[in-house]
């Protein structure tokens, strides 16, 4: 959720996020990177990117880490997750602050040797400057720490994303390719991390996602940086227009919306 350009962090909406992407931090989702963080007792985490705060809190009640420091470029996101996480936040468990990606490497939090990163489904909103990003990650990790994260990889909702590309370029949007976001193969992303982090396991993994409501909802949630940038008497014709290319591809026998998610997930160790 953190934001790059054009993305607009006050553009997140916790109510409709809750609607159309809960199937972000559902188990069914989080098990496999959680299960690569291997949440300890003792572990202090710095979670990048963390949203509404609901896998954020289960890292606590259901993993007994020690704390968790989660941060996002949404205000209203954060609000959200303070008050998911209230009783947590009133014991000190967890903290939360509205705070950029790009930025952590300048905040307080640098030079405060967490045991660990964590990032769910947040990095590839992190498109201005990757690099800023596992910077930041390095600053708070003591050493020998651990970084450990999914986000899109290479080739993550290429049927949405070509559709969206496509409607722009019809409309004469100017670089309608500089609205995708920061999807990355392996190698790529291990050259990213080479010089401040040992890498020790990247993967791309292919995870066809049932959305919970349609098409229409996953674009008001998580295509406003597409959608901004037509006239907003426009929008609407761009969102039938994706419907009706992606259709074909994406919408089951049954009426049910499957989006290709491809996910890079990584583990990093500090140097």
């Amino acid at each position: 959720m953190t934001t790059l350009d054009p993305v607009n962090a006050k553009a997140w909406s916790p109510s409709l996020y809750g609607t159309h992407g809960h199937f972000v931090h559902s188990k069914q989702h989080t098990n496999a990177i959680v299960g690569l963080l291997d949440p300890q007792p003792t572990d202090r985490i710095f979670d990048l990117g963390c949203g509404d705060g609901k896998l954020t809190k289960r890292l606590v009640t259901d993993y007994n880490v020690r704390s968790v420091v989660g941060v996002d470029a949404s205000a209203p996101m954060i609000e959200a997750a303070k008050a998911a996480c209230k009783d947590e936040v009133e014991s000190g468990r967890i903290s939360f602050e509205v705070l950029d990606g790009f930025d952590v490497e300048k905040s307080k939090w640098a030079g405060e040797g967490f045991d660990k990163v964590f990032s769910n489904a947040a990095i590839h909103w992190m498109k201005r400057d990757p690099v800023a990003v596992i910077r930041g990650a390095h600053k708070v990790l003591k050493s020998g720490g651990s970084f450990i994260a999914e986000f899109g990889g290479h080739g993550n909702i290429a049927c949405v994303h070509a559709a969206l590309v496509a409607a722009l370029k019809r409309r004469n949007v100017p670089d309608a390719e500089k609205h995708m976001l920061f999807f990355p193969t392996t190698n790529y992303y291990a050259k990213l991390l080479e010089p401040y982090f040992s890498p020790i396991h990247l993967e791309i993994v292919p995870r066809p996602t049932l959305l919970p409501t349609d098409l229409n909802g996953w674009l008001s949630s998580f295509a406003t940086h597409f959608l901004e940038a037509v006239p907003e008497s426009e929008r609407e014709n761009v969102r039938k227009e994706v419907n009706e290319e992606c259709k074909p591809v994406l919408c089951d026998d049954e009426g049910r919306w499957w989006l290709d998610y491809v996910r890079i997930r990584v583990i990093a160790i500090k140097k």
